[in-house]
């Protein structure tokens, strides 16, 4: 196997339904794995050996996708502006909820690939803000 093939699958009443327009192939199947199965068989039939990427569409599925895009772009402009401010990076993962290690890979990613709009309002240095005194009966925090 060399190259993985996409193939986008929807739904047809109980039944994933994908099709390689190129190839003129069809699969279908009532879970996804056998949809990939059928699809892969009838790849080997008309001589294609390679691996088939099933892509699940539906309305739902594009509207989280485009969630999914719009939070990672999101998470990016809210780390490069933290970092600007001199954020470390523990607490430049904790304000956001990703991990260090995500934070770490999207400020090494070239400016270009951010998608970061500057803020043109300058940035103001908020004072240092002490963290409240821990009593011995409240340990909650």
């Amino acid at each position: 196997m060399s190259d993985v093939i996409e193939c986008q699958a929807s739904r047809r009443g109980r039944l994933w339904v994908a099709h390689l327009p190129e190839h003129g192939v069809y699969g279908s199947g009532r879970t996804l794995r056998l949809v990939r199965a059928s699809v892969e068989n009838g790849l080997a039939l008309v001589g294609v050996t390679t691996e088939a990427k099933i892509i699940p569409v539906t309305p739902e599925l594009e509207t989280l996708r485009a969630a999914e895009d719009a939070r990672t772009t999101a998470l990016a402009n809210a780390v490069e502006a933290l970092a600007l401010r001199r954020t470390s990076l523990s607490d430049i993962a904790l304000a956001t909820g990703a991990s260090v290690k995500q934070v770490k890979l999207l400020l090494a990613r070239p400016a270009e690939d951010r998608r970061v709009h500057a803020d043109p309002a300058p940035l103001r240095r908020e004072p240092a803000r002490q963290p409240p005194c821990r009593d011995e009966e409240n340990t909650s925090w």
